[in-house]
């Protein structure tokens, strides 16, 4: 058996692992990275947060040809659907983007090995062990060596109880990214982000869905104003939802299935030819060998980490899906790179409090910090500034006038404690409440910050002036 010596074996080439291995190798490190799959990028890349992106742009451009062309003056005969064509273009820009990433190794030079790792303790030197058994080959094993060790792997779907994944009926959302055609109903558990922008993208381009959702909310991490409104939306757009209603089971009749529910009146049932489970993910730590290595998980399985993101053995750390935290693309990203440079002695912390949350729904809704309901369970004094995007010019102009933006500043300082925001390009306007935040700043900040005529981030500075009750346009 060979063996191979580097200063860093990362095991995920996620968003997690790969950003990490790119500024290990900025900061001198000789790292190897070892993914299972065949391209670089992990589950964002490769069957989540892109390809799903593609085809919610995709779907959004075909609903906006079919029902809102007219109202601009556009006048298009119906448009029709060629799902292959979609589909094909989804896939192209996968692997543009896993491309680029492997090109980036490549600038980097850092070496990425196609196999399957599993951790075997420390050898005579003290370094860290970890067996890659090629995926695709019958090549024997390689001993790779490391100092440190950096777990990134990652988390997989969870199935409802007693409903095992199929891959055919029962699906996550990798296969609901590739259906071979529209479902005529497509029934979706969980009223999470990849539920509601999943069904999304079938609802818009023909298919009758149907949100199932345990809690009496959708989306309940978020504001309940903001969650409120994309609900009302959502409906509009002709997504049925039972919420408060637990699935009990199902019954199969060849390619349909019959989801039994019980929303308080006893069990209902629902025909559906597909049925989407989104009620989760839990973090993948399976054949890491960490049991036997001594790495201490928590009640949910997750990987219990210090302020270093280093296990409970030295030399061993883990990021991403695998410990506490959103399980988030751009959250693994700044724990990957903050992990890396806290082993280079730098101080290095990931703001965990301003971390934003984006569900790409049409609105699209963002947020940022603390939601009203956390303040005033916290008894937090706070003042509160909206403004509605219908109020506002270029708003108008795009014929997205649904939503508003809502700032929470602290009732005595100003400082901004949390921002909410339901409209169009929402996930790109949270970024300048992020920076604000970061930089503890206030509402007065924002309301005083000359914002370009017209736009769409002037909502914010409305927003931030009616926090003081100032604003122009309301």
């Amino acid at each position: 058996m060979s063996e191979q010596s580097y200063d860093l074996i990362i095991i995920g080439a996620g968003p997690g692992g790969y950003v990490a291995a790119i500024r290990a190798s900025q900061l001198g490190v000789k790292v190897v990275v070892v993914e299972q799959r065949e391209t670089l990028g992990g589950v964002c890349l490769n069957e989540g947060c892109i390809p799903s992106k593609a085809l919610l742009d995709s779907s959004e451009l075909f609903a906006l040809a079919r029902d809102r062309f007219g109202v601009h003056g556009i006048g298009v005969d119906p448009p029709r659907l060629d799902l292959d064509a979609m589909l094909r273009r989804k896939d192209d820009v996968v692997r543009k983007n896993t491309d680029g990433i492997a090109y980036l190794f490549k600038k980097n030079k850092i070496e990425w090995v196609n196999g399957s790792a599993r951790l075997g303790g420390r050898n005579g030197g003290g370094l860290h062990e970890v067996m890659v058994s090629p995926v695709a080959s019958s090549e024997s094993a390689t001993m790779f060596t490391a100092p440190r060790v950096l777990l990134a792997t990652g988390s997989e779907a969870v199935s409802l109880p007693a409903i095992p994944f199929d891959g055919r009926v029962v699906v996550s959302a990798r296969e609901a990214l590739s259906f071979e055609r529209v479902p005529d109903h497509l029934v979706i558990a969980g009223g999470g982000f990849i539920g509601l922008e999943m069904g999304s993208v079938w609802r818009r381009l023909g298919a009758q869905v149907t949100v199932i959702e345990m809690l009496p909310h959708i989306l309940p991490t978020m504001d309940r104003q903001a969650a409120d409104t994309i609900h009302r939306s959502l409906r509009k757009q002709g997504i049925q939802f039972k919420l408060g209603t637990r699935i009990n089971g199902l019954r199969r009749d060849d390619d349909k299935a019959v989801v039994q529910f019980d929303a308080g009146a006893g069990l209902e049932d629902v025909e559906c030819d597909r049925l989407l489970v989104a009620v989760g993910r839990k973090p993948l730590t399976a054949g890491l060998g960490l049991d036997e290595l001594g790495v201490k998980l928590d009640e949910r399985g997750r990987v219990v980490v210090d302020e270093d993101f280093q296990t409970t053995v030295a030399g061993i750390h883990a990021i991403g899906d695998l410990v506490p935290g959103p399980m988030l693309a751009h959250k693994a990203s700044e724990e990957g790179v903050v992990c890396v440079e806290r082993m280079a002695g730098q101080n290095s912390v990931v703001e965990y409090d301003y971390i934003p949350g984006i569900v790409y729904t049409w609105p699209e809704g963002a947020c940022v910090g603390r939601t009203e309901e956390q303040l005033k369970e916290a008894g937090v004094p706070y003042a509160v500034g909206r403004f509605n995007f219908a109020a506002l010019g270029r708003a108008r102009c795009m014929d997205e006038t649904e939503g508003f933006v809502k700032i929470l500043a602290h009732g005595e300082t100003d400082r901004v404690l949390g921002v909410h925001i339901v409209g169009p390009r929402a996930s790109d306007l949270i970024a300048e409440a992020v920076a604000v935040m970061s930089f503890a700043g206030t509402a007065r900040d924002i309301a005083l910050t000359c914002h370009g005529h017209p736009t769409l981030p002037e909502a914010m500075k409305e927003a931030a002036l009616d926090v003081h009750k100032e604003a122009i346009h309301a």
